[in-house]
């Protein structure tokens, strides 16, 4: 799981995902966003948001702190 991606935080809302994006980059941690939204259909899928597992509990901590 250290050397993996792991899903942190899943959103249907754009915005919320670069917020929350930009906070974990705030505290040095590598995020990946993967946009799963149909691009036809902007109401239908979410954004999701992966840092590499060995940060995992580091950006539970901030997605927590941000809520």
């Amino acid at each position: 799981m250290k050397n993996s991606w792991v899903k942190v935080y899943t959103t249907p809302i754009w915005y919320k995902a670069e917020l929350m994006k930009h906070l974990l980059e705030e505290e040095n941690l590598d995020v990946i966003k993967l946009n799963k939204r149909d691009s036809s259909y902007l109401n239908f899928g979410e954004i999701e948001l992966y840092v590499p597992g060995i940060d995992f509990n580091k950006a539970i901590e901030v997605i927590i702190q941000s809520e």
